[in-house]
C-alpha cells in the first residue's frame, strides 16, 4: 500500500456486491476483476469484492482478484451474515466461507430491527445480540478487520431505539471497528440521519459509517449529513448503482468531501481521473453513462444559454461551482437557439477557430443558427455539424470534398414477406464522376454503403469510419406521414467520435444529410484538403 489517505476516514466501495444488485446488471467474473482494478486506480480505501460462499461467482472473484490484482491502494473487503442461531460461529459455514476468501476486511450483516429479528431470523433479540458478538470476536481472533451493517437500521431505531443501539454496542464492544448504520429502505431524510447518527455516536461511543439508499433522491445528501453528524466511513457505488433507484453515488461523495469539506480521502491526483473512471465502469456494466450526472456528466458544466455564456467570457467561475478539470472532465458550450454572441464566440474558441473582433461574422453566425434551429436542426447535440457551418460563415464557402449530383434509395418488398434494399449515389471528387450501387440491411444503410463505394477509393481515410449511433425524432408542427423528421448520427474512427444532424421530409432525406456532414467532418479531421 502507498499514498493512503489516513485510516481515519474511510471511502468504501460496495459496486461488485449492492451495486450489482442493479436491475439490468450481471456481472461476470472477469467484469469484478476489471471494476475492481479501476476502483484500485481512482484510490478508494475498500473494494467489497462480494458474498463468498453464497454463489460460485464471487467465491472465484475472491480467488482470481488474490492472484491477479496487486493492489495499490484499496484493501479488499467480504461480506456475509453473522453466524445462524444456534450454532457456534467457528462451525458456521458461511462464516468459513468468509475466512477462505483471504479477504483481510470482512463486513457482516446483521439485523438491528427487532421485528427483523423475530420474523425473518425466527429468533429472540438476546441470541441476535450474541450472533453479533460471537462472530465479529471470532474473526478479529482469526487476524480479520471486522465492519458491521445494521440492516434496516434507521427503521428499526424508529421502532425500537433501545434495542438498535444495542445492536450497535455489541459489535463495538466484541471488536468490529465501524459499525455502519443502513438505510436499507432509502426512505429517510438529510435532518432525521443527522439526529440519529448524533444520537447512536454519544450514546455508544462506537466509530459510525453511513449505507444511503436513493428511494428518496437523497442518497447523496444522507451520507454527507451523516458524516456532518461525526459518521467517518460512508459506503457507496459507482455511478450509484444499486437495487431498486440505487445506492449513495461514490463519485459525487468523494468529490464534496475533497473539494466542498476539505478532506483529503483519496491519494494525490486521483480527484482528476473520475470523470474516466465513472465512464469505464459504465462501460464495463454496459449502461450508457448519464449525461447529467453531478461531476462527472458529459453535461455537468455545459452552458447553453446566452446569458450564462456572457458570464463565463468574463469568468468562468460565474457559472460553475468548481473548475471541471479538477475532477477531469471539461467545460463546453452548447450552441442553440438561444445563443448569444458570447455563447458563438466561445464556441468558436473551444473547437480553435478565431472569429476574431468581426462583430458582423458573430452576428451572421447567430442568426444562421436561429434560422436552422427553427427549421427543426440542433447543434447542441451535434458539434461537428455546428463546426461544419461555423467554418462555411468564416471562410466564405463550405468544406466540401465531394459534390452530390443524385441519390436514391429503393425498398423492395417481396413476395415471400422479405425486403431487399438497394441504393444508388451520383457524385463528384476530384475532377471525377462517380456512380456507386450497395444493398443493405435498411435504405439508410444501403445509402451510408454506396456512398462508401464511391469515395474510398478517393478518399481511403473513410475505411477507419463507422457509424456507431443512429437516432430519429418526429419534430412537432404536423402529423403522421407529413412530419418533419430530425436525424443524429454519431460516427468514430478509432480515435474520437463526433456527432452531425440532418432535417428533412422523411427519415431518408434527413439520414442523408447527416451522413454527408458526418463523412465531410470525419474527412476534415483526417486533414485532407477539401475540394470543390
Amino acid at each position: 500500500m502507498k499514498d493512503l489517505p489516513d485510516d481515519g476516514f474511510h471511502v468504501f466501495d460496495t459496486t461488485l456486491r449492492d451495486g450489482a444488485q442493479r436491475e439490468g446488471i450481471n456481472l461476470t467474473v472477469a467484469d469484478k476483476l476489471t471494476i475492481a482494478r479501476h476502483l484500485d486506480d481512482f484510490g478508494v480505501g475498500f473494494i467489497e469484492g462480494g458474498w463468498p460462499g453464497a454463489n460460485p461467482r464471487d467465491t472465484e472473484f475472491f480467488a482470481r482478484a488474490r492472484a491477479e490484482i496487486d493492489f495499490k491502494h484499496a484493501q479488499l473487503v467480504a461480506f456475509g451474515a453473522t453466524r445462524k442461531a444456534g450454532v457456534r460461529a467457528e462451525d458456521d459455514a458461511q462464516v468459513k466461507a468468509l475466512l477462505e476468501s483471504g479477504a483481510p476486511v470482512i463486513t457482516l450483516v446483521a439485523k438491528s430491527h427487532d421485528r427483523h429479528v423475530e420474523l425473518a431470523l425466527r429468533t429472540t433479540l438476546e441470541e441476535n445480540l450474541a450472533m453479533v458478538r460471537e462472530t465479529v470476536a471470532y474473526l478479529r481472533s482469526q487476524g480479520r478487520r471486522v465492519f458491521l451493517d445494521c440492516e434496516h437500521f434507521f427503521d428499526g431505531y424508529r421502532a425500537n431505539a433501545g434495542y438498535a443501539k444495542q445492536v450497535v454496542s455489541a459489535a463495538h464492544e466484541a471488536g468490529a471497528e465501524v459499525v455502519i448504520l443502513c438505510d436499507t429502505n432509502g426512505g429517510m431524510l438529510p435532518g432525521q440521519i443527522d439526529a440519529v447518527v448524533r444520537t447512536v455516536l454519544a450514546d455508544t461511543g462506537a466509530r459510525l459509517g453511513i449505507h444511503a439508499q436513493d428511494d428518496t433522491g437523497c442518497a447523496v445528501a444522507n451520507t454527507l449529513a451523516a458524516v456532518d453528524a461525526g459518521a467517518t466511513h460512508v459506503q457507496c457505488t459507482a455511478n450509484g448503482y444499486g437495487e431498486r433507484v440505487g445506492n449513495a453515488n461514490l463519485f459525487p461523495v468523494v468529490a464534496a468531501l475533497e473539494l466542498k469539506y476539505g478532506r483529503r480521502v483519496l491519494p494525490e491526483g486521483a480527484l482528476e481521473e473520475m470523470t474516466r473512471i465513472s465512464h469505464a465502469i459504465a462501460e464495463v456494466v454496459n449502461l450508457t453513462p448519464s449525461t447529467h450526472q453531478p461531476y462527472v456528466g458529459v453535461s455537468a458544466f455545459a452552458h447553453k444559454a446566452g446569458l450564462h455564456a456572457s458570464a463565463i467570457k468574463v469568468d468562468p467561475d460565474l457559472y460553475q461551482h468548481i473548475d471541471p478539470e479538477r475532477v477531469g472532465n471539461t467545460m463546453r458550450m452548447l450552441v442553440s437557439d438561444m445563443a448569444g454572441r458570447a455563447s458563438i464566440e466561445l464556441k468558436g474558441k473551444e473547437l480553435g477557430i478565431d472569429l476574431g473582433d468581426d462583430r458582423a461574422l458573430v452576428g451572421r453566425i447567430v442568426e444562421r443558427v436561429k434560422e436552422r434551429e427553427l427549421a427543426g436542426y440542433t447543434y447542441e447535440a451535434a458539434d461537428a455539424s455546428f463546426e461544419l457551418l461555423l467554418r462555411q460563415e468564416v471562410e466564405g464557402r463550405p468544406r466540401r470534398f465531394f459534390r452530390v449530383e443524385s441519390w436514391r434509395a429503393i425498398v423492395e418488398d417481396r413476395p415471400d414477406g422479405t425486403h431487399a434494399n438497394e441504393a444508388t449515389v451520383k457524385l463528384w471528387a476530384k475532377g471525377e464522376r462517380i456512380v456507386a450501387t450497395a444493398e443493405g440491411n435498411g435504405p439508410v444503410n444501403a445509402l451510408d454503403r454506396a456512398l462508401r463505394v464511391g469515395l474510398e477509393r478517393i478518399y481511403p481515410q473513410l475505411a477507419t469510419m463507422e457509424l456507431v449511433d443512429y437516432k430519429v425524432r418526429i419534430l412537432e408542427g404536423k402529423h403522421g406521414t407529413e412530419s418533419t423528421t430530425r436525424v443524429l448520427v454519431s460516427t468514430a474512427d478509432g480515435q474520437g467520435e463526433w456527432s452531425t444532424v440532418g432535417v428533412g421530409e422523411n427519415v431518408i432525406a434527413a439520414s442523408w444529410q447527416a451522413l454527408d456532414d458526418a463523412y465531410a467532418y470525419g474527412l476534415l479531421r483526417a486533414g485532407v484538403d477539401p475540394q470543390e
